[in-house]
């Protein structure tokens, strides 16, 4: 693990000026906000409101775009700095619907490899209740391979 692995907490400003675009267009439309940011865990939240599907509910995809963001984060924070993460793998079983508030999704690792890292994420409501299970594999590839 890098030194920044290493460290008990990450500053979430200077993950964020790391990465090329910031936390992405998607995720800035999204309202995606980060909360924590430490190797062993990564929280954000985002409102229900603005990411819901035609019933008012929220949409089963953006709990999938918000899982990618947290997994994907952890594997970078774990890459850093010889390797980039890149999602490979993702799958999400959607247990209850939100339709309102904010929901805040969680990801701890469960793999941290070489060339392979992959994270649980639990997305819950603002009373608690699991709205989504999450699970994302992403692949850590050498940094000058992409440059």
């Amino acid at each position: 693990m890098s030194d920044t692995g290493a460290q008990a907490g990450i500053d979430i400003d200077t993950l964020l000026a790391q990465m090329p675009q910031g936390m992405g267009r998607l995720n800035e439309k999204m309202g995606v906000e980060l909360v924590e940011v430490t190797p062993e865990r990564v929280v954000a939240t985002m409102p229900v409101e603005g990411n819901t599907q035609p019933y008012g509910l929220l949409h089963g995809g953006a709990s999938v775009v918000l899982a990618e963001t947290l997994g994907s984060i952890g594997s970078a924070i774990h890459a850093y700095p010889d390797r980039i993460a890149l999602g490979v793998d993702i799958n999400a079983t959607h247990h209850r619907a939100a339709s309102s508030g904010t929901v805040t999704g969680v990801a701890t690792p469960i793999h941290l490899g070489r060339t392979m890292a992959s994270f649980d994420v639990v997305i819950s409501d603002e009373r608690g209740r699991r709205v989504c299970t999450s699970r994302i594999t992403c692949t850590l590839v050498p940094a000058d391979r992409l440059g």
